[in-house]
């Protein structure tokens, strides 16, 4: 284990975990992705020189170890969300800056069929606290298309903060898209997102709508092109 970062590491509440997101992954992911779609589509980044996605699994082997490669470099923590132990989605802390900064950008997205359980919420929460607490981040953000109104209640639920528009920040679904900045820092959440989680926001289900903010995807994406910078990625990672 990396001492100072804290990767790997297994994270668990209740029957929702974040595990480190292992090489012989890649065939689930890419099975759990083709057939949720339609479900991520308005969410996913896409890239003006590169229109068509390809769906090989050599593709997917590639991002999986260009994710690791960054974790190994204390630049993401790449997590597979799990759900009774079953592969779910996937959410990774990317983007991460140390120095005077230290901080990054979260993205994540889940299996429709197991949407309005209170899965992503939990997941990004668990991983909030871990970089908050544990790994000595300062400042998370997470970049969300105003249309996302799903994805934007996980957040607001957990305390982010609406910092305002960037006009045409990504290209998503074909087109360059306004996104919400939503951010939070150690400092706002000093008993930590997942106990403000589980005693104001876990009242009842939620629809997490089909991704949060971020495909959590590696640097090169499942089309198998170095793609434009895309925060709510690893690094440098859908709305």
């Amino acid at each position: 284990m990396n001492r100072r970062r804290r990767w790997p590491v297994t994270l668990k509440e209740g029957p929702i975990g974040l595990r480190p997101l292992r090489l012989r992954d890649a065939p689930l992911l890419r099975e759990t992705r083709a057939r949720n779609a339609e479900w991520l589509r308005p969410w996913e980044p896409s890239y003006p020189e590169m229109p068509l996605r390809t769906t090989g699994l050599a593709s997917y082997v590639a991002m999986v170890q260009a994710i690791r490669a960054e974790a190994r470099r204390g630049l993401s923590m790449p997590w597979a969300i799990t759900y009774q132990e079953h592969f779910v989605g996937q959410l990774t802390v990317g983007a991460i800056t140390w120095g005077s900064a230290r901080s990054a950008q979260v993205g994540y997205w889940i299996d429709s069929a197991y949407a309005g359980r209170g899965i992503a919420p939990t997941a990004v929460a668990l991983a909030v606290d871990h970089s908050f607490f544990r790994v000595g981040l300062h400042r998370i953000e997470a970049s969300i298309r105003p249309e996302n109104r799903a994805s934007r209640r996980v957040v607001t639920k957990l305390g982010f903060r609406d910092e305002g528009v960037h006009r045409r920040q990504l290209h998503i679904d074909g087109a360059w898209r306004d996104h919400i900045c939503y951010a939070l820092t150690a400092e706002e959440v000093p008993q930590g997102v997942l106990r403000r989680w589980c005693d104001e926001g876990s009242s009842g289900p939620t629809m997490e709508g089909g991704s949060g903010p971020g495909s959590a995807l590696g640097t090169q994406g499942p089309n198998g092109g170095e793609g434009p910078h895309d925060p709510a990625r690893p690094h440098p990672g859908t709305n």
